[in-house]
């Protein structure tokens, strides 16, 4: 894709991947849609944009966990902004731990890893389909690919962000939509950080998370990743992987796939001692 006079939405643009990655997708060119549930980052970013170029962000308050808030982001934007070239569903949360989850974790992951991206699309695809092009990218994780050692919601979740995404792709790539997944490892963000702090009745998340991720592979920047991300949609890949052990990986399991699960057991008891 073109990101020069480009419209982009981006959810979970209130830090780490999801602000980068406006930032980027500005830098580029496009004018940028900023969505979050709220808070001060959001609004610095916007008007940090539009000191650059005029009118060139956009904040949208909006909880992509329910389908009237997406319903709500997708036309405010277009009235805002104009018809939507690229929508970014990066918004994602990281309740959850073992089969104790509780099941507000378990529907708060669902809700938002997963169905905030069908309700987007739903509302996103007829004027796209008109139009004959659209541009629908996902953050999944790594943990879509392979597993998540410690978080059950988190895992299977994601997984299923992953196959919405190809799903989308095999449905509607031959009618002018692109469609694209972006699956990292570690990033340096507010989510694996959470993980490095000791787990209590309200956290939800799992205590291991951030030593397990640093475990396997190097943590990058967000901005590290936005860049990857960019260079991914202009060439329009499916997959975006910015860390490369990531296909090994999938490789290994697709081909190997006791060895695989062997692998991650080692992993399992290595870092969590069990």
């Amino acid at each position: 894709m073109k990101f020069t006079g480009a419209v982009a939405v981006v959810t979970g643009a209130g830090g780490g991947i999801g602000s980068a990655l406006g930032e980027r997708f500005h830098d580029a060119g496009a004018t940028v849609v900023l969505s979050d549930r709220g808070g001060t980052n959001l609004e610095a970013l916007g008007a940090r944009l539009n000191a650059r170029r005029a009118n060139s962000a956009h904040v949208i308050i909006a909880d992509v966990s329910v389908e009237s808030e997406n319903q709500r982001l997708v036309t405010q934007a277009r009235e805002i902004a104009g018809p939507i070239d690229l929508f970014f569903a990066n918004a994602g949360v990281g309740a959850g731990t073992d089969l104790g989850s509780s099941e507000s974790d378990w529907n708060t992951s669902f809700d938002v890893n997963v169905h905030a991206h069908r309700w987007a699309a739903k509302y996103l695809m007829p004027e796209w389909l008109a139009a004959g092009r659209g541009y629908f990218a996902s953050t999944a994780s790594a943990a879509g690919v392979l597993a998540q050692i410690g978080s059950a919601p988190y895992s299977v979740t994601k997984h299923a962000a992953v196959a919405f995404a190809e799903w989308l792709s095999i449905t509607y790539g031959s009618r002018g939509i692109s469609v694209s997944c972006l699956c990292p490892q570690g990033v340096n963000t507010a989510m694996l950080r959470g993980g490095d702090r000791p787990a209590t009745k309200d956290s939800a998340i799992d205590p291991n998370e951030g030593n397990v991720v640093r475990a396997v592979g190097a943590v990058l920047e967000p901005a590290e990743v936005a860049d990857v991300v960019h260079d991914a949609l202009v060439a329009e890949r499916f997959f975006i992987l910015p860390h490369a052990e990531v296909a090994d990986y999938m490789r290994i399991k697709a081909t190997e796939h006791e060895r695989w699960l062997g692998g991650m057991r080692k992993l399992q008891k290595r870092v969590l001692g069990f």
